[in-house]
């Protein structure tokens, strides 16, 4: 079971739902959770998925593509 302070360092987003995360385009890479909490980044494609309240937003029109 996660408590609170697993949440905190995952960006408010439940390690077990993180765990399970893919990227919505064709490859459903993995998804990490950047330094600060606040975006998940595909292991593969360069883009940058925005947490908002503890909700990650897998929708690809909403990712930023990330400078190389």
């Amino acid at each position: 079971m996660t408590g609170p302070s697993d949440r905190a360092v995952t960006g408010g987003i439940d390690p077990a739902l993180l765990a399970i995360l893919a990227c919505p385009a064709e490859h459903h890479a993995p998804l990490e959770l950047d330094r600060n909490g606040s975006e998940l980044l595909c292991t593969e494609c360069d883009r940058a998925f925005p947490i908002r309240d503890g909700i990650p937003v897998l929708l690809l029109d909403e990712a930023r593509h990330r400078e190389a």
